[in-house]
């Protein structure tokens, strides 16, 4: 029999090895799956009180933070509050002498004890000139006293420019001893009347002119108001003088500081102008400002309100709007 017949006839023939199949993990047991979930949420939960704790360290520090502010703050507005004392003690108790000196000076330069020589009456002066810069100074001191204990108060009124600036006129021309400026008041074209007070505006113009009359050499001294909107006017005074530096622009309406310069050093002063401006300006419920340029001149204004803010309507009734007739620019010399 041949090997072929030998094969019985259901025999398979041989197949290729199968690969293996990956064994499938046993499923976790519900006792495995609680152990997980309860690991994760302890670590959640030690995460959650770290945090808690964190939050509580950092309100803490900032609770500390704000006790020590109000304490501070406390101590700024005790020392604020002694510094203006001080101030206005100091400063009434300088104005006895301050005016017992320019009496005695005023009599000697009008001669009543007798006639002086030429270098009696020049020392005369020197000491009369002496006394009113001191009189400045120690005014400036007792307005800032005032201003930082809120004790001055506001008496607004109806009030004309042109009556303003006649004023202002009248007061500055004794002062006008340099022959090379002049100081000149625009007439107040389609200005309104203000409810405002006009003491205060009128001591903002005051430093703005004596500023301008102190450093300007030579050229004029040009003071002008105009109504920029139906709301507000604004008051300027414009110079011809050195000028200001850019790098001294953000100090000049800060207490107690005078920009270098050589003329500078020619006179005294508190340093005080510029801020009590910049302070009853505010307190008007305007704002001030200024431009300058070095060897050019400065111009600095002061914008106003045309009603205070307490205006009633009784005071509307009262008003009258009446533009200045005049015309030309006015000289005071």
């Amino acid at each position: 029999m041949s090997a072929q017949d030998a094969i019985p006839d259901n025999a398979m023939p041989d197949q290729p090895d199968q690969p293996e199949r990956p064994r499938q993990p046993a499923p976790s047991s519900p006792s495995d799956n609680v152990a997980t979930l309860r690991a994760a949420l302890d670590a959640r939960t030690q995460e959650v009180e770290a945090l808690r704790a964190e939050i509580e360290e950092t309100n803490r520090g900032v609770l500390a933070l704000y006790s020590e502010l109000d304490i501070q703050a406390e101590q700024l507005r005790q020392a604020t509050e002694l510094k203006s004392r001080f101030l206005a003690y100091m400063s009434h108790e300088f104005r006895t002498p301050i005016v017992a000196i320019q009496s005695i000076t005023r009599l000697l330069i009008d001669r009543v004890d007798g006639p002086l020589t030429p270098e009696q009456e020049k020392q005369v002066g020197f000491v009369r000139d002496t006394a009113a810069e001191f009189a400045e100074m120690v005014g400036d001191l007792l307005d800032l006293a005032r201003l930082e204990a809120g004790r001055v108060d506001v008496s607004p009124a109806w009030f004309d420019m042109v009556a303003l600036f006649d004023a202002l006129r009248g007061m500055f021309k004794p002062v006008l001893t340099n022959p090379d400026v002049s100081l000149i008041f625009e007439a107040p074209h389609d200005v309104p009347k203000l409810f405002s007070d006009d003491r205060k505006l009128s001591q903002i113009l005051r430093n703005y002119i004596s500023n301008a009359l102190k450093f300007t050499p030579s050229g004029e001294v040009r003071v002008s108001a105009i109504c920029d909107t139906p709301d507000t006017v604004t008051f300027s005074v414009r110079d011809t003088g050195i000028g200001i530096p850019p790098g001294s622009h953000g100090e000049v309406f800060q207490d107690f500081v005078q920009i270098d310069s050589p003329l500078q050093r020619r006179y005294r002063g508190s340093g005080l102008g510029l801020a009590l401006s910049k302070r009853l300006a505010e307190l008007l419920g305007g704002h001030v400002g200024f431009e300058s340029e070095v060897g050019v001149g400065s111009r600095f204004y002061v914008t106003l309100p045309t009603t205070y803010a307490v205006a009633t309507a009784a005071g509307d009734a009262g008003r009258q709007a009446e533009p200045a007739t005049t015309s030309g620019d006015d000289h005071a010399g």
